[in-house]
């Protein structure tokens, strides 16, 4: 079976040669002396070589200047295409460009400051949306009126997800913590809607969370019922073994004496 092979062109010795040109280039866009060594070329196609020079500004360490030169065919004269100045191995770089809307984070938002909603939110839906959830249309037909848009069940769960593993959900040490769940606290205000059996506000001034989402399952020390005193703990009733037991010999008073033996009794007259 014959294989082909795509056609590689040899470097063009005129532009291989033209690195004074290429240099006069890179100093024209680089202050006196910032151009350094010449660090080699790299044949870009049919007579076109690009030669790379050191960056030697303190502010671009890494960076490397290219100088793509180039001539007609047939020509003699070397042209300079295209001078630029490209990052190397090691070299500082900006950090990835992302658009505003996904460089803002939670708490960003200052006095003063406006975050327009883009009109295919997925997080809202319109006031007049019919959904499955017997209770989503109540929560949109009360509260959707008046309002062009409301919250969809995508913003629902995401919020739900959110804040049911931030700080005021279960897994938080003070949750671990506590005496008891928000969902028996007489503070604890249940949401409306789809969230009200997962979520409500803490109503307790004393409370961390006072004013609040908190997860039902969370808690904390200012639980309305933590000053009830635990039952008490019933006392084991120890086990006796009196069935065995242990044979103590007792030391003798004082040297020489002998203390008579337990199953020893009185001596019999006559017998010395």
């Amino acid at each position: 079976m014959s294989r082909t092979r795509a056609r590689v062109s040899a470097p063009d010795q005129a532009c291989v040669a033209a690195v004074d040109l290429a240099r006069a280039a890179a100093e024209e866009l680089a202050r006196p002396g910032e151009p350094g060594e010449h660090l080699g070329y790299e044949s870009e196609g049919d007579r076109i070589v690009t030669h790379y020079f050191a960056c030697l500004d303190r502010a671009y360490r890494g960076w490397r200047w290219a100088v793509t030169v180039t001539r007609a065919s047939r020509a003699k004269k070397v042209t300079v295409s295209e001078a630029v100045l490209l990052p190397g191995t090691g070299a500082l770089l900006a950090p990835e460009w992302l658009p505003w809307r996904e460089r803002l984070r939670p708490g960003d938002l200052g006095v003063g400051d406006l975050l327009p909603t883009p009109d295919d939110d997925d997080r809202l839906a319109p006031g007049f949306t019919e959904t499955d959830d017997d209770v989503d249309r109540q929560m949109i037909f009360e509260y959707g009126l008046g309002r062009a848009r409301v919250l969809s069940a995508i913003g629902r769960d995401r919020a739900a997800s959110r804040w049911h593993s931030g700080e005021h959900g279960p897994n938080t040490p003070i949750a671990h913590a506590a005496p008891a769940q928000c969902a028996t606290c007489g503070f604890y205000w249940p949401l409306a809607g789809g969230l009200r059996q997962m979520f409500g506000v803490c109503a307790n001034e004393y409370a961390p969370d006072d004013g609040r989402v908190v997860a039902a399952d969370h808690g904390c020390g200012a639980h309305s019922e933590a000053a009830v005193l635990p039952p008490p703990v019933e006392q084991a009733i120890p086990i006796l073994d009196d069935l065995g037991f242990d044979l103590i010999v007792e030391e003798t008073a004082a040297a020489g004496d002998t203390a008579p033996a337990d199953d020893e009794g009185p001596e019999e007259p006559g017998r010395s």
